[in-house]
């Protein structure tokens, strides 16, 4: 485990910006109590309560990724047409560091709309 510091700071801010995440025109997520993490230089990273997501639309996958500063992450495939594998993640325990982002998941924009008002 690593701890954010001066050289690889992480912030979690908690948003009451309107957050609406798409898969064409299938809403998959609408929230207005997101939190934005920032982890050193890399771009900030939208985190959704779990409770704000359609979850009869995720299944839960075997993969699985760590993080030094967060922890173990768990994988969600976005299921129907189409259907995108791996492209929502978690951290179900994550470090005290980031303790916030537990009950939260989070979406590669590069595969879904995330709109943010």
């Amino acid at each position: 485990m690593k701890l954010p510091g001066p050289n690889h700071p992480i912030t979690v801010t908690p948003s009451s910006d309107h957050v609406v995440v798409r898969v064409g025109e299938r809403v998959i997520a609408d929230t207005s109590k997101s939190l934005v993490l920032q982890e050193s230089t890399y771009p900030a990273v939208r985190y959704v309560p779990l409770a704000d997501v359609d979850q009869s639309q995720l299944r839960r996958t075997e993969t699985s990724t760590h993080c030094p500063y967060k922890g173990d992450a768990g994988y969600y495939t976005i299921t129907g047409e189409p259907e995108l594998t791996d492209v929502v993640w978690f951290y179900e325990q994550p470090y005290e560091a980031v303790r916030e982002i537990a009950g939260h998941v989070a979406f590669y924009a590069s595969h879904v709309s995330v709109t943010v008002d």
